[in-house]
């Protein structure tokens, strides 16, 4: 009876391909792998033809989805390969960590951090050996080597040698873990196991090969505490794998070692898509023998290296950057000299990229970028199969997007829904329901003038960890539809206030919830009697208006926000008038923008009723000497665009406002609510231009430089075609009218008229 300690590193495609040919070699009876036990019932899935790496084990709390650990597998990971070696061949594959059970039972303040030397012990020999970067260390020591060295007795020599020069690491989770895994050990050789073969983190590694005796184990592993969890497989990523997502085990360059992978194993050119007409080189003239992919052993040239840069000439392609196989050519072989003259027997991923920035890039760090995201990160997304635990609500959505033709892609995709026809309407309801049950799969883009309202721009791209999402929303239903109504009913009661009611309500419409509408339209109306806050009144107004909007193109009735609606402009009518008496500045500032939005809401409701009364109720506020200069002078200019006042009264009333008897902030702020905005109206109008030319000139110096601020603010509002019209008319004198008057001084420029006759007449049909 042997065991055998196989320590790796965590998605090394070294380790990977090694552990292989020493699980080939050793034939073993069981196969021991440091993962969670609670998922220990998944590992048959592994060998389903619809598993494709990368893909992660979940493990989480039932009751607090929130609370989950990953695992993550790539195809190079020496883990998977444990696994698929033991399927294969019929090998008992058991996991042997501590259980998840126990170590998420565990109170937070009672689980230190892993040491950072732990989570990369390799780290520190790369550091000790003078490299900057544990990965390339690695890559040339285990991925670039092409003899027959034991690495495995290598790297427990190694790892004994640090664990032994360190001191003491003060965590119990580690040392319960190995407890544990030496636990696991012991059980599978009480069951007769011949050749055991034991697959774990390489700093595990001399703990395990140690003797320990089974008190001592077994008193670190005496009461320790225990929860409920549940384990699936999810979908996973590379740029989830790599160091930048957080992932503590992480590794750098995900896509770089699946290329490392495939070429390591023999896989032929062709298969990887690479063919050699787009090299523009015969393999000849490179040094390689065609007849054997495993002559980079031997030959000066690599054929990873020329796949891999033929790789980044297509991706650059791709995106209509300049890159010929003469490039290929010459970044290969720059990439070749580089390894020779740093004593490497195969370029690395340094020399890759500094040949591919010199080369393909032209010296520039931008396309270099695009190179790391693409390929050295890589955007591989994982699958699992369809037989995989999941919670009903992931299957739901599963076969929504199987019908509806959206995958779950980690690249972004921008969506045009045209609302008009019948599938990309449902994909609408589908994304705006996830979106009220947190899963943002879509991003809804604000558009302006694109398309009318039947059309809706979505930026669609799926994250691992929506999973998550999904079976924290699995408590409020078992299909998307279910799930997304009960959500929204249960934020209805909890909704205090009228805004937050009417904006649920929009959401609920947008996402086609018919029974969440008919409950929120009870709480809404409940809500409504009892609310007199008239600012509360007029925030619950434009969401309501943009439901009846979207009615007619999402065919839904909105007859019974129609009554709701009514009874809050009618409220907002008769309470707006005192509420916008005797207000600050800040107060002001805040109803002068409810004021613009009910506006809006009320324009957009296209109701003459509606429109009638609060035309009304702007007369009134324009009237009332007691309201803020900004809202009355808002409201005047409503009014003028309404057609409700006519340029000789808002004259008047600007020239009321602007006398001598008019405080010259009131008048001042009196004009920003007027003008804020637009400024084609002072162009225009000669009357206004006048009345604010003479305010302005006859302003004392202090009382100019006073209300500059507030002045400019009010022109920053302004385009800046008007701002320079309105500078040259100024330049051209107070009366603005030197550039549109003839050379014999009348108004009309008779030489110009005659210029645009012709093309009036054409207009007209004379």
């Amino acid at each position: 009876m042997t065991t055998h300690i196989f320590g790796i590193r965590h998605h090394g495609p070294g380790s990977a391909r090694r552990l292989c040919q020493a699980l080939k070699q050793l034939q073993p009876d069981i196969i021991l792998i440091e993962g969670p036990p609670d998922a220990e019932s998944l590992i048959p899935l592994v060998a389903s033809p619809e598993m494709q790496p990368p893909v992660a084990l979940l493990i989480y709390l039932p009751d607090n989805p929130k609370e989950s650990v990953y695992y993550p597998f790539a195809v190079f990971s020496p883990e998977w390969q444990a696994i698929q070696f033991g399927l294969s061949n019929h090998i008992p594959v058991r996991f042997m960590d501590l259980p998840l059970t126990h170590r998420m039972g565990m109170k937070k303040e009672q689980q230190p951090e892993e040491s950072q030397i732990a989570q990369d012990p390799l780290g520190l020999l790369a550091q000790a050996a003078g490299y900057g970067d544990g990965e390339r260390w690695w890559e040339q020591m285990v991925e670039t080597r092409g003899d027959n060295v034991d690495l495995f007795t290598a790297i427990l020599e190694a790892m004994t040698a640090v664990r032994e020069e360190m001191p003491p690491i003060e965590n119990p989770v580690e040392a319960q873990r190995e407890a544990y895994m030496r636990k696991t050990i012991r059980a599978a050789e009480k069951e007769a196991f011949e050749r055991i073969a034991v697959v774990c983190g390489a700093w595990h590694a001399p703990a395990l090969s140690q003797a320990s005796t089974v008190k001592e184990d077994t008193a670190l592993l005496k009461g320790l505490p225990k929860t409920k969890v549940q384990a699936t497989w999810i979908p996973w990523t590379y740029g989830r794998l790599s160091y930048n997502s957080g992932y503590g085990a992480g590794i750098e360059s995900p896509g770089w070692y699946h290329h490392l992978w495939e070429w390591g194993m023999g896989v032929k050119s062709e298969e990887l898509g690479v063919k050699s007409e787009e090299l523009g080189v015969r393999s000849e003239e490179l040094g390689v023998r065609s007849e054997d992919n495993r002559s980079y052993l031997f030959s000066p040239i690599s054929p990873s290296s020329i796949t891999w840069m033929t790789r980044v000439a297509r991706l650059l392609r791709e995106q209509d950057l300049e890159a010929s196989s003469a490039h290929v050519i010459e970044a290969v072989r720059l990439a070749e000299s580089l390894a020779a003259l740093r004593n490497l027997c195969l370029p690395g991923l340094s020399e890759l990229n500094e040949a591919t920035q010199t080369v393909m890039c032209f010296g520039s760090d931008l396309p270099m970028q695009l190179i790391h995201d693409k390929l050295i990160v890589g955007e591989s997304l994982g699958k699992v199969p369809l037989e995989t635990p999941m919670v009903p609500l992931q299957q739901d959505l599963q076969r929504q997007q199987k019908r509806l033709r959206m995958p779950a892609e980690t690249t972004e995709k921008m969506y045009d829904l045209d609302l008009r026809k019948e599938n990309d309407l449902a994909r609408s309801h589908l994304l705006h329901r996830l979106n009220l049950l947190d899963i943002p799969w879509g991003q809804f883009q604000a558009t302006r003038g694109k398309k009318g309202t039947f059309h809706e721009f979505w930026l669609v791209q799926w994250h691992p960890e929506f999973a998550v999402n999904l079976i924290e929303a699995g408590i409020w239903g078992n299909t998307i539809a279910d799930a997304a109504n009960t959500k929204a009913c249960s934020l209805a009661d909890t909704a205090s206030e009228l805004p937050t009611l009417t904006t649920l309500l929009d959401k609920v419409i947008l996402s086609d919830l018919p029974d969440a509408v008919i409950y929120l339209m009870s709480q809404l109306q409940n809500t409504a009697a009892l609310t007199s806050d008239v600012t509360h009144l007029m925030n619950a107004l434009p969401p309501l208006a943009n439901v009846m909007r979207y009615g007619n193109v999402r065919q839904t009735d909105t007859a019974m926000i129609s009554h709701v609606v009514d009874g809050l402009v009618a409220r907002i009518c008769i309470s707006l008038p005192g509420a916008c008496a005797s207000l600050d500045d800040d107060a002001a500032a805040a109803m002068y923008e409810n004021v613009i939005k009910v506006n809006n809401a009320i324009a957009v409701l296209q109701n003459q009723e509606y429109i009638t009364s609060w035309r009304q109720v702007l007369v009134q506020i324009a009237d009332n000497s007691n309201v803020h200069g900004l809202i009355s002078g808002r409201c005047c200019r409503l009014l003028l665009d309404a057609g409700v006042l006519d340029t000789t009264e808002v004259a008047r009333r600007m020239g009321l406002a602007l006398s001598s008897a008019t405080e010259p902030y009131k008048a001042g702020v009196w004009i920003e609510g007027f003008l804020k905005g637009s400024g084609l109206l002072l162009l225009h109008d000669d009357k206004l231009w006048q009345l604010l030319g003479n305010w302005v000139s006859e302003l004392s110096e202090d009382l100019f430089i006073n209300l500059l601020p507030l002045l400019r603010r009010t022109f920053t509002t302004f385009t800046v075609s008007e701002r320079r019209q309105i500078g040259e008319r100024v330049k051209n004198g107070v009366d603005g009218n030197v550039s549109n008057v003839g050379d014999d001084g009348n108004d009309i420029n008779e030489e110009n008229a005659v210029l645009i006759l012709p093309i009036v007449k054409q207009f007209l049909g004379v």
